[in-house]
């Protein structure tokens, strides 16, 4: 009777051949390697890293600037001439690369935790060529297109700083186990060395980089001033058409305390709320008038600008995303606005008793308007019966004799102007896109006693960290979600910052000297030995030298079977002595 001895059995690592097999299609056992990764692979990981921080700084570019979707898309509308919400493919494109990404970025992590060499699969490497690509393509994109964007990340910055410093901290920590083990493990002194230092540097410069975080709302609760009005910028443009009166009247219901609008003059001398230079865009122009869709929207008379539909393409084009939560009412009511006159907004004005700012634009050369637009704006006013003091009057033509038909008008300027200058022309403030202006020029026009409102605020985050500044108004599209805003969504006192700073860097510090500490326990005495060699190892101290055979016996014909073995290792094989296959060879 023969007697088989039982097979080598070893252990599935349905994790460890996933992790392989994902990253770099490495799924058998005999494909995985403990040996050092090739430079090649070395110079790939840092492409990947690359990649990943370019594209974090990408996300986070297009989450802050969600407060100007709608610009972005008006820009992309004047450069194309039709319109489209461009924000769509790129948050798309940018959500799926980063997350592909970041993924792979796990994986390598992974890899070199468990001390597996890293060999990315070439569908891999183009897929990560190519989000780099397409990621550095995008910038540079957006900075030939829409340069002063940029902006927002510092501003942002402002309000995400200290909750970024701690995320920051909190992922170097917890690299701080494989870094530990790297070190640990390395055989050369100085790429310990070297690894060491430049994970200390980054460590240093994390727990020091609240030196550098600056923020309005880092302030004493006492010091806070009170709720910035709201302007409604074209009246409520995300709930009903721009400057139609159903949105000038949907922003009275949200509580504003002024009106925006954006002025031009007719063809007849009426003026009339048109933000676009053509009708094309709000109005069915195409329609009633082909022949004149591309033509300057001043150059129609008001009874042509009457006859057109100013709100049909609100429930076409959805700008803003929220037709679908519209009442059926308002849907009805939306589909049959027209173009509205300045004297049907200063109505409205006057009924609710809220203030008007507005944009007047000059109409072309050739308009027979050309140099009485002035005048025609101010009868517009006066008939109206408007009281003077509800006016706020940007335009710097003309303003001299603004200054003298209408004596009450709150004159401010729509231009970057220092104190002195604002003083000297007598004017009462600035209205400004809120990129435009810092904390420390905000603090010097209120200590001056001068009024400033800043366009156009529509999240929450910006509104608080204008609040905490002090800014006394903002012009917004979004009345009805800064109506939800009763308090800045944070605010803490310089103490209580250094507090948590103080906190969370000592508690970094002794996590990282904990996990090295246990890391240096963990791995004293543990050479890098591959599976095979610690198993036989194992075996040689419980068993006697024929045991040891055998196992390198079954060790080799477990590779065999799993196609690892060729004719010239088989060869190799016998020439050492194993070729002991039979079942008399591992027979008792």
């Amino acid at each position: 009777m023969v007697k088989h001895q039982p097979l080598q059995v070893y252990e599935r690592q349905l994790c460890l051949s996933c992790l392989t097999g994902i990253y770099g299609c490495r799924w058998k056992r005999y494909q995985r390697s403990h040996d050092d990764s090739s430079k090649w692979e070395c110079m790939w990981f840092l492409i990947l890293t690359s990649t990943f921080l370019l594209l974090l700084v990408w996300s986070y570019f297009w989450w802050a600037v969600q407060n100007d979707y709608s610009e972005f898309n008006w820009f992309l509308y004047n450069g194309s001439g039709e319109w489209s919400d461009g924000t769509i493919p790129i948050l798309a494109t940018t959500a799926a690369g980063f997350t592909y990404v970041a993924f792979l970025m796990m994986l390598a992590l992974c890899h070199i935790a468990v001390g597996q060499q890293l060999n990315l699969y070439w569908l891999h490497k183009i897929g990560v060529m190519a989000a780099m690509l397409m990621t550095i393509t995008g910038m540079i994109s957006i900075h030939e297109l829409w340069g002063g964007e940029w902006d927002i990340i510092v501003i942002s910055l402002q309000a995400t700083g200290p909750f970024l410093h701690i995320g920051a901290l909190a992922a170097i920590t917890a690299l701080g186990w494989l870094m530990a083990g790297q070190v640990i493990r390395a055989e050369k002194t100085r790429f310990q060395v070297v690894l060491l230092l430049f994970y200390l540097s980054v460590l240093l410069a994390l727990y020091l980089a609240p030196l550098t975080i600056t923020s309005p709302c880092l302030m004493d609760r006492t010091s806070l001033k009170q709720r910035p009005d709201v302007i409604g910028h074209r009246g409520a443009p995300m709930l009903a058409p721009e400057n139609t009166i159903m949105s000038f009247s949907k922003a009275v219901q949200q509580k504003v305390s002024g009106l925006e609008a954006d002025v031009t003059i007719s063809l007849d001398g009426v003026p009339f709320l048109m933000r676009d230079y053509t009708l094309r865009r709000t109005t069915d122009v195409e329609k009633v008038f082909p022949a004149r869709q591309f033509n300057d929207a001043s150059l129609f008379n008001w009874t042509e600008l009457r006859s057109l539909n100013a709100g049909q393409w609100f429930l076409k084009d959805d700008p803003y995303w929220t037709v679908q939560s519209m009442s059926q009412r308002d849907q009805n009511r939306a589909r049959n606005q027209t173009v509205c006159s300045l004297q049907e907004l200063l109505r409205v004005a006057i009924r609710s008793n809220r203030s008007v700012i507005f944009n007047l634009r000059r109409p072309p050369p050739e308009h027979p308007r050309y140099n009485s637009w002035i005048n025609d704006t101010l009868q517009a006013f006066h008939r109206s019966g408007i009281p003077q003091e509800q006016v706020m009057w940007t335009p710097d033509w003309g303003r001299v004799m603004v200054e003298q038909e209408a004596p009450g008008f709150r004159q401010i300027s729509g231009v970057k102007l220092s104190v002195e200058v604002i003083r000297d022309r007598g004017l009462m403030g600035l209205h400004l896109h809120y990129s435009q202006t810092s904390a420390a020029e905000i603090r010097d026009l209120l200590v001056n006693n001068m009024n400033l409102s800043l366009y156009t605020v529509n999240e929450p985050w910006l509104y608080s960290l204008l609040w905490c500044s002090g800014v006394p108004a903002v012009s917004s599209d979004a009345p009805q979600i800064l109506k939800k805003v009763p308090n800045p969504i944070w605010l803490m006192s310089p103490q209580e910052y250094c507090l948590v700073w103080i906190t969370s860097d000592l508690v970094s510090f002794a996590i990282i000297i904990g996990v090295f500490a246990f890391q240096k326990w963990r791995l004293s005495g543990i050479r890098s030995y591959n599976p095979e060699q610690i198993m036989l190892s194992a075996a040689a101290v419980r068993s006697s030298h024929r045991d040891v055979s055998l196992m390198k016996e079954k060790l080799i014909f477990s590779e065999i079977n799993n196609g690892t073995s060729s004719a010239e290792e088989l060869s190799l094989y016998a020439e050492n002595g194993y070729d002991g296959y039979t079942n008399e060879g591992i027979a008792h």
